[in-house]
């Protein structure tokens, strides 16, 4: 048995918690303006140094528009957020997301998906062919519902870096978190063994160089998992 370091958040980390739910949850309203930094650091006990690092956070994230020498004012974050702010979101819900995120980043997948196929298919090798297939065998022989979906996203990811699109495999890394949390409940909802037929299918048919069939098998996998009998919401 082995224990592992435990580490306490940082006063910037719970001050960026703290005004992340109070805008999730509407207690603090878009277009709100913050009071002085000041007054926030005196008013939770906290450094304005930490309280100035945790706006410049927030605004980076999507929650806060800071407009100079005016103020700070709360963003409306689904206009302006990040990947970030829904990672924020799904925090504050428990760690899972709601009916619309889901059913969105299902959708985006379908475009991300079918891009890196096309775009790999006319110059992908043997080679690179089998380092897909094994990154699929894993998924198989996985021990848990998380390594099978840490193995799923590596296919999907090193598909991304064949396509040859130099920013793709960021968005697709960008996507890590959302993505990783939606594939371990299809694993749990589905099993692992439906994860590895769904990336087996796929991985046959870039095998095969046939991107209308692997076209059509994105698009029906996942339209399945959004409208079908393999639905994955909370």
């Amino acid at each position: 048995m082995e224990f592992s370091k435990l580490s306490a958040p940082t006063l910037k980390e719970l001050f960026i918690h703290s005004m992340e739910h109070r805008i999730i949850s509407g207690e603090i309203k878009v277009g709100d303006k913050l009071p002085p930094e000041r007054e926030i650091a005196a008013a939770m006990q906290i450094s304005r140094a930490v309280v100035n690092s945790g706006i410049t956070e927030l605004a980076r994230k999507g929650f806060i528009t800071i407009k100079p020498r005016i103020g700070a004012f709360v963003a409306d974050f689904r206009k302006t957020g990040t990947l970030e702010t829904l990672v924020a979101i799904m925090n504050y819900n428990g760690g899972v997301m709601r009916y619309e995120e889901v059913k969105s980043i299902l959708e985006i997948r379908v475009a991300l998906d079918t891009m890196a196929v096309e775009l790999a298919l006319p110059k992908i090798t043997d080679e690179e062919i089998a380092r897909l297939e094994d990154y699929v065998e894993q998924i198989k022989t996985a021990p848990d519902s998380e390594a099978a979906s840490e193995f799923a996203y590596l296919f999907q990811h090193e598909l991304a870096v064949l396509s040859g699109n130099t920013i793709l495999p960021l968005i697709f890394y960008s996507f890590r978190s959302p993505i990783f949390g939606l594939w371990n409940r299809f694993c749990v909802l589905h099993g692992i063994d439906a994860l590895y037929k769904n990336n087996r299918i796929l991985c046959s048919y870039i095998r095969k160089r046939d991107f209308e069939s692997a076209k059509r098998f994105i698009h029906s996998s996942i339209e399945e998992t959004i409208h079908g009998n393999r639905q994955i919401y909370f």
